[in-house]
């Protein structure tokens, strides 16, 4: 497989994860309009799941970046005629495209292209990984808190069927954040540390609150309303959070039941914010995956060279979070 490929947070290092993140960073400033410098940049994205939020801010990065995009739809493909994942892939390949983004409801479908040779970028793969929806949400808590380290995140709600619960915990853990999950007993995961909510949201810097999902076979067993009286973030527990800590949802968002519809874009919530960060995350992605180096190593900027390096330095050194 491609190494230029993104199929799991897993496969970045921990500078890799705050290069991608200082990417997305000059994309919102001085490159923001930087378009690739490539004759083909032919990109499918392949959805076999219903998206929008990632299927369109993939879309809208890549062309942002002069991209040609070709969108996928199974419903219309000859997927309805018996063809395997490998050789829709494959077509792709052979017909020139040069980077495919594939959201798929099996688990490391992934392992069955180990032979396409061009880059695939994980748009999310059943309940196992959503490395870009983590590098955003990272980005997003980066903006706000500046480091990682110390950093104080609890993740509450359908843990066992969220592959953003498996992504963020990975990178969490290994940038330094303290996590900890949230929400019913039946939806637990072995070796993802639990605290009561109530205490959480006093406690957390952040508070990531995640939807049932029902595709994935999770059923909740009461009515919505007594849901987010007993897991959700009602107004109640958002009183109690920290001065400075920041509400975060990877959507969509089923409005009062795992959260208030009064909290989705209160001041303290960054939902939203994430949103527009996806298309920042996703260019930095996509540039990588067209292989082309960091900004720092080809703008011919030596100011804004310099910045960039201390300021990788500095988030790889790691400041205090706000408190």
């Amino acid at each position: 497989m491609n190494k230029l490929s993104l199929l799991s947070v897993r496969d970045l290092s921990v500078h890799e994860i705050l290069q991608i993140l200082q990417e997305a960073r000059i994309f919102n400033s001085s490159q923001k309009d930087w378009h690739l410098p490539a004759v083909n940049a032919l990109v499918a994205n392949l959805f076999f799941e219903p998206s929008t939020r990632t299927h369109f801010s993939f879309e809208s990065a890549e062309f942002q970046l002069g991209c040609k995009v070709a969108d996928f739809s199974a419903s219309s493909s000859s997927v309805t005629k018996g063809e395997s994942l490998y050789d829709t892939a494959r077509t792709f390949e052979a017909i020139g495209y040069k980077v495919l983004v594939i959201r798929h409801p099996d688990d490391r479908y992934y392992e069955r292209l180990r032979d396409i040779t061009i880059p695939i970028l994980n748009a999310g793969d059943g309940a196992g990984d959503h490395p870009t929806q983590c590098l955003l949400d990272l980005y997003t808590m980066w903006e706000e808190f500046g480091s990682f380290e110390g950093l104080k995140v609890v993740i509450c709600g359908d843990i066992k069927h969220s592959r953003v619960a498996a992504s963020n915990k990975e990178a969490l853990d290994r940038l330094g954040a303290d996590v900890r999950f949230a929400g019913p007993a039946q939806w637990r995961r072995e070796g993802y540390p639990v605290m009561d909510f109530d205490q959480a949201v006093e406690w957390a810097d952040v508070v990531m609150m995640l939807r049932i999902q029902k595709e994935r076979g999770a059923m909740a067993d009461m009515p919505n309303r007594e849901y987010l009286t007993r897991y959700g973030l009602t107004m109640e527990r958002a009183s109690r959070m920290k001065p400075g800590a920041i509400i975060m949802h990877p959507a969509p968002v089923n409005r009062d039941v795992e959260i208030d519809s009064r909290l989705v874009e209160a001041p303290q919530s960054r939902i939203f914010r994430q949103m527009t960060n996806g298309v920042l995350i996703r260019k930095a992605v996509l540039k990588r995956a067209f292989g082309y180096p960091p900004f720092r190593e080809e703008t011919g900027d030596r100011g804004q060279s310099r910045t960039a390096d201390k300021q990788n330095r500095d988030h790889i050194k790691g400041k205090k979070g706000t408190e």
